[in-house]
C-alpha cells in the first residue's frame, strides 16, 4: 500500500512538472520560430513518457537509475580554449567576454562537497547542472546560450557519455530546446528544468 502511495506521488510530481514546463513553453510562444516550438513540444512530451516508466514500477519492472561516478574533473582552463575558438567566428566584441571568473566559479559549484560528500553524485546531475548554471548566470557579456551548449557537449564527450548505443545522447535540436527553456525559465523552476536535462541522459 505504502508503495503504491509512493508511486502515485510520483506521478502527481511528474504531472506538476510537466505543467511548468509548458507553462514556460508558453511564455515565450510568440517569439519562437516554427521548428523551435515543434522541438521543445518534442522534449516536454519525452520528459511525460517518465509516467509510463511509473506503470513499469507498480509492475516490478522499472530498473532503478543511479547514474555514472567519476572521479575525473573538468578544468576551467580547458573550458576557455574552447570559448576562445568560437570567438574566430564571432563578430560582436562582447561574445565570449567572461564576467568576474563565473565559469571557474559554476565548475567549482558542480563539484562542491557538503559534509565530505558531493553534492552532485552523478555525472548526468554534474552535467545538467552545468548547462543550467551556465545559461542561467549570465557569465558572459554575450553568447552565453552558444557557449552553454557548446560546454556542455564538451562535458558529456569528456566523461564517454555524448554517445550512447552510437547515437548522440541529447542531439542538437533537443539540446537548443533545453537551451531555450532553461534561458526563459524563472530560478524558482530550477528543479524541474534540472529534471527535466537529466531525464535525457539517463534515458535508454
Amino acid at each position: 500500500m505504502l508503495k503504491g502511495y509512493a508511486v502515485n506521488q510520483k506521478r502527481l510530481e511528474y504531472l506538476e512538472k510537466t505543467i511548468k514546463l509548458i507553462d514556460i513553453a508558453n511564455r515565450m510562444d510568440e517569439r519562437l520560430e516554427g521548428s523551435d516550438a515543434k522541438e521543445i513540444l518534442k522534449v516536454i512530451g519525452s520528459y511525460s513518457k517518465a509516467l509510463n516508466l511509473l506503470d513499469d514500477y507498480d509492475h516490478r519492472t522499472l530498473k532503478k537509475v543511479k547514474g555514472n561516478i567519476d572521479e575525473r574533473k573538468i578544468k576551467y582552463a580547458d573550458c576557455i580554449n574552447i570559448i576562445n575558438k568560437l570567438k574566430f567566428n564571432q563578430e560582436s566584441e562582447l561574445f565570449a567576454v567572461e564576467r568576474d571568473k563565473g565559469l571557474e566559479a559554476i565548475i567549482g559549484n558542480i563539484y562542491q562537497t557538503f559534509g565530505g560528500k558531493e553534492v552532485y553524485k552523478s555525472i548526468e546531475e554534474k552535467g545538467a547542472n552545468f548547462l543550467y548554471l551556465v545559461v542561467k548566470n549570465h557569465v558572459f557579456a554575450d553568447g552565453n546560450k552558444r557557449i552553454a551548449a557548446t560546454l556542455f557537449i564538451y562535458f558529456l564527450n569528456f566523461y564517454g557519455i555524448l554517445y550512447k548505443n552510437g547515437k548522440q545522447t541529447i542531439d542538437n535540436n533537443t539540446l537548443v530546446a533545453l537551451t531555450l527553456l532553461i534561458a526563459e525559465s524563472n530560478p524558482r523552476e530550477k528543479e524541474v528544468i534540472v529534471d527535466l536535462v537529466m531525464n535525457f541522459l539517463y534515458s535508454e
